[in-house]
């Protein structure tokens, strides 16, 4: 009966075309794209799939890339009407206006140029492009479907077989159990990326990275920004100190922050958004409004449509893929990459682990270090970090030490009257090899780079001291940190 099912499933697809690759990529985002395009470089005949019609997944059209656009304007709006006059620059503020559709089209152009980037890098190594729905038929062959309305997918179902496969479908939006999303008054990260005007009052669920930045976006702007968290600090996955400065930080520009805070419901009337929250220690609960309400709790991966369970594939309780230590499933030329298995839900996570599951089929060899993975919240001041925090040293029981320093006692800080944060090295006390690194301050998420590289190389803390760093930089804070941590810094 199973035979016949299957028999009868396959004639359902009638197909009317059929092709043969060395390597099919499900998922053109940052772990698609990258392997798509290591295995062109790599000698494989290769083909990504991918339904969205453009490429480069939730990060270059509805994540990353629009947000930053987003952060970075409205900052330079703000800084206009509020930061000019100590610096010596007289703006007439009543002649300084907000375009917000400008804003909105702006972001808008940079996403179309670098999803358009990434096809002509297809074109350039001659990887074949698949508009359309993949779902695997059995562990050898995946079948691409047309996708209604998208401009440009397949005419008709193509049978696709390969040798090798990448699983890299991404991730979406966790919903909210009860509250309905309509990305116009309830929105998503998609629908806050997006708003028809700049909300009097925006409330935020989650104080996580996602929530944060869309609050700077829109409190720059002139909202009034109230954030609901369940947990009882914000930014759950930072470094305790770094969470607790920036919590300080954030209500000093005008953030409204409710911590221990359960939303219980949320409605939809008219114009106005009505939710409940409720104190989860004191049980005390509250009804307020908004005019926005932003869900930004999270994400979850996506395997809808995948056809995972028809050839076996293991789902864990959290709906990702399992895989082994080399992204294998239970087939071996079937891998996964990004956010639809484990680990953190980072773009260069993800692009990483492309680029190693092609290098396994390839060489064998492919390697992505989980332990300095950097993370980076675009607010200001920037929060970066990699490697570990405090609380898990202590958890793993192991003896560090701590070198700190100050950006109000660096010279370009200073000068650039952008002072506020610091730089943190965690060092192993005997060794003193660098173990973590937590910045807040102006260019965090550049300064990072630099705790990567001596991460990865297992530098010491004096190892990066005795680096000559230019004058004056930010990045002499990093230096000095390192100074701190082993002896003692010169200019604190």
């Amino acid at each position: 009966m199973l035979r016949v099912n299957l028999l009868l499933q396959r004639q359902s697809f009638r197909f009317l075309s059929s092709q043969s690759h060395d390597l099919v990529v499900i998922g053109g985002g940052p772990a698609g794209y990258f392997a798509a395009i290591k295995g062109a470089q790599l000698g494989f005949n290769t083909a990504c799939i991918e339904k969205r019609g453009k490429l480069g997944g939730t990060c270059l059209n509805v994540g990353c890339i629009p947000s930053k656009a987003l952060l970075n304007n409205s900052l330079m709006y703000d800084q206009i009407l509020n930061d000019t006059q100590k610096r010596g620059i007289v703006v007439d503020k009543k002649n300084v206006n907000l375009d917000f559709d400008g804003l909105m089209k702006y972001k808008d152009k940079v996403v179309s140029q670098l999803t358009g980037g990434v096809e002509m890098l297809f074109k350039k190594y001659g990887v074949t492009y698949y508009k359309g729905d993949g779902e695997f038929l059995n562990e050898n062959e995946v079948v691409v479907k047309p996708v209604d309305g998208l401009e440009g997918t397949v005419k008709e179902n193509i049978n696709l077989q390969a040798k090798n496969f990448v699983i890299a479908t991404g991730s979406e939006v966790t919903p909210f159990p009860g509250i309905t999303i309509d990305e116009e008054r309830i929105v998503s990260s998609t629908g806050a990326l997006s708003l028809k005007e700049v909300p009097k009052r925006l409330a935020i669920i989650g104080a996580g990275i996602i929530g944060l930045e869309m609050g700077s976006v829109y409190n720059r702007l002139g909202s009034e920004v109230t954030v609901m968290e369940y947990q009882d600090k914000i930014g759950s996955s930072m470094d305790d100190e770094v969470a607790a400065t920036m919590s300080k930080v954030l209500k000093k520009q005008g953030f409204n922050f409710k911590t221990n805070a359960k939303v219980v419901s949320a409605t939809r009337s008219g114009d106005v958004v009505d939710f409940t929250v409720e104190n989860t220690k004191t049980g005390k609960q509250e009804t307020l409004q908004a005019d926005v309400l932003l869900v930004a709790i999270g994400r979850r991966p996506y395997i809808q449509g995948l056809g995972a369970e028809k050839i076996g594939l293991e789902v864990d309780e959290s709906g990702r893929l399992v895989i082994d230590n080399q992204y294998n499933t239970k087939f071996p030329h079937i891998k996964v990459a990004g956010d639809v298995t484990f680990g953190p839900m980072l773009a260069h996570k993800a692009e990483e682990e492309g680029f190693a599951a092609v290098e396994l089929f390839k060489t064998g060899h492919g390697h992505v270090n989980y332990n300095n993975i950097p993370s980076v919240m675009y607010t200001h001041p920037e929060v970066a970090w990699t490697g570990k925090n405090e609380k898990e040293l202590k958890r793993d029981d192991i003896n560090y030490k701590v070198g700190k320093f100050p950006f109000i006692a660096n010279s370009r800080a200073k000068t650039n009257m952008d002072t506020e944060g610091f730089v943190k090295i965690l060092i192993d006390a005997e060794t003193e090899r660098i173990l973590g690194a937590h910045i807040v301050g102006p260019n965090a998420g550049e300064m990072i780079a630099e705790a990567c590289l001596a991460l990865e190389y297992g530098a010491s803390a004096e190892d990066i001291a005795r680096v000559c760093h230019a004058h004056p930089t930010l990045s002499e804070a990093f230096k000095e940190a390192s100074m701190a941590a082993y002896s003692q810094p010169i200019n604190f």
